[in-house]
């Protein structure tokens, strides 16, 4: 503990840094993923990342946890924690699985919708077009956001589903080394989804749903039944 601040890169532990040493450990082994510092498919070995930390194994361990419900990293039966490697074909049949199962959320969300829930969205859609921040904490808007839509579906099977399949995806998508302009662009197209779900247009969300995929995804519906899109 006494090394810690020599550790430590002076921005992690400047005004603004998280008080406890899990939430330390997250934010460097974050840094360190999102740089390509540690590349999809290493191994995170717990032992040697306390080592260079200088601190025990228990904050590391807890952090790898914390990063893996975040989907940064995945764990692997008996072989230890890796950070998420998803393929090209991987994307694309999830993505197609996400197509039937957000659809559906996003339909029930559009019956449900609460003024609670619709100034939460809103709020959030603010938040991602005044974003001017690291693109870690533009995915973490881009994913809250979904959050919020597929817990206001109220199915909490629905939402447990789609936690399980998305995350991941989320983030091999936030492991993409992209500019902030692509990310901005990306970004912007939340609120057209959200006035289809909040009854402010009259565009189907599922049509809305594709095309918000296809900003990030070549072909999103290539293993589904949904029609391509057109050339």
């Amino acid at each position: 503990m006494e090394n810690l601040e020599q550790t430590f890169p002076d921005t992690l532990i400047s005004n603004g840094a998280p008080t406890t040493l899990r939430a330390h450990v997250v934010k460097v082994l974050s840094a360190s993923i999102l740089s390509g510092k540690y590349k999809p498919g290493d191994r995170l070995n717990e032992s040697q990342i306390a080592r260079e930390l200088r601190i025990s194994r228990i904050p590391v361990r807890e952090a790898l946890s914390q990063l893996q419900e975040q989907g940064l990293v995945q764990n692997r039966e008996r072989r230890g924690m890796f950070v998420t490697n998803i393929g090209p074909e991987e994307v694309l049949q999830i993505s197609s699985l996400r197509i039937i199962l957000e659809t559906e959320a996003l339909r029930l969300a559009q019956a449900r919708m609460t003024p609670a829930i619709l100034a939460a969205l809103d709020d959030l859609v603010c938040r991602m077009d005044n974003w001017n921040g690291t693109l870690l904490e533009a995915a973490a808007l881009d994913l809250e956001f979904h959050r919020t839509l597929w817990k206001a579906a109220g199915n909490p099977y629905l939402e447990r589903a789609l936690n399980a399949v998305m995350v991941p995806l989320f983030a091999h998508k936030t492991l993409e080394h992209v500019t902030r302009d692509v990310r901005r662009w990306r970004m912007s197209h939340h609120r057209i989804l959200l006035d289809a779900v909040a009854g402010r247009s009259n565009e189907d969300p599922q049509a809305l749903l594709l095309t918000h995929m296809r900003m990030a995804h070549t072909e999103p519906e290539r293993y589904s039944t949904q029609p391509e899109k057109p050339s």
